[in-house]
């Protein structure tokens, strides 16, 4: 197991402070507040923990509610909605001085056979045939007015392997494309066989680049580029059958709207041999900075 990859798990680690409540910490981010995909996967540890074992989470539903502060713990308090025959619902708020900052429904099943079908995966490059982050964002250094951008993007992908199928949109400002993208990813390293770990980790990945297809069809290439302001607004998640976080799993993410300064993002995770995994949904933040406006993302107020 990588060193990122042993830390990115210690933070998962709750410290567990009373029966429903729940302390945890931040790691280094893109831009100055907690990474949206970290507080998601905290919460439904957090929820998590209070199921039991048999029962699987099978969807999320979930909104950011204000940027959070990296350098001070998080405290989620779960509320134990409903305990029933097959399904348990959890509600957990993450706290930060006094204040809700991300708010998350969660619910879990007992595993029971049904009806089976599925759309198909979409055609998609092998993952190994792709660039890696260290091997294609170095080489692309000077497309970045800050030249941090590289090295903080190289660190926040250091516990997950990465790879985009075409060129992510800060590579590609100024060219407007299909609102179409892919990545393969998967840990750098094995986990343990926990379910709820998977299912966290790939939380933790699901907020990394759905907002990309947004970009694509304008052209902007994003914060890293200064020519957008964006935050995550809300993000829902449907797991729908079983899969490994250190396994190659295909992100296959588009945009079907944009309007009112708002983006949605759809996506489907597929694992390599086809079986659909996962559905995802995101709505989020998406400014073009005005005469006058910072585009940094620590001016973003929402």
């Amino acid at each position: 197991m990588s060193e990122p990859l042993q830390s990115l798990l210690e933070l998962l680690d709750l410290e567990r402070i009373e029966r429903d409540i729940f302390r945890g910490t931040s790691r280094a981010a893109l831009v100055p507040r907690v990474f949206g995909g970290q507080v998601a996967a905290q919460a439904l540890v957090a929820a998590g923990r209070t199921v039991p074992a048999e029962r699987h989470a099978h969807s999320l539903h979930a909104y950011f509610l204000r940027p959070g502060d990296p350098g001070a713990p998080i405290v989620y308090d779960v509320d134990r909605i409903r305990d029933g025959r097959s399904f348990t619902t959890r509600r957990v708020v993450a706290i930060q001085h006094g204040q809700p900052i991300f708010h998350l429904s969660a619910s879990f099943q007992t595993y029971e056979d049904g009806l089976e079908h599925q759309e198909p995966m979409p055609p998609a490059p092998d993952p190994e045939s792709l660039p890696t982050a260290e091997e294609l964002l170095p080489k692309h250094a000077d497309r970045f007015p800050d030249p941090t951008v590289v090295d903080r993007l190289l660190e926040a992908r250091s516990a997950v392997d990465l790879r985009y199928a075409e060129d992510p949109p800060f590579l590609t400002a100024g060219q407007q494309r299909e609102p179409r993208s892919q990545v393969w990813f998967r840990t750098r390293g094995k986990l343990d066989d926990d379910p709820l770990l998977h299912v966290c980790l790939a939380t933790y990945v699901s907020d990394m680049t759905l907002l990309d297809s947004i970009l694509l069809a304008h052209g902007r290439g994003g914060w890293a580029v200064g020519d957008v302001v964006g935050a995550s607004l809300d993000h829902a998640m449907w797991f729908h059958r079983p899969f490994r976080a250190d396994e190659w799993l295909l992100y296959d993410q588009q945009s079907p709207s944009a309007s009112g300064g708002r983006g949605l993002g759809t996506a489907r995770i597929y694992t390599r041999d086809g079986r659909l995994a996962v559905s995802v949904i995101q709505e989020g933040l998406v400014r073009v900075p005005r005469a006058g406006y910072s585009a940094s993302p620590a001016a973003d107020s929402r």
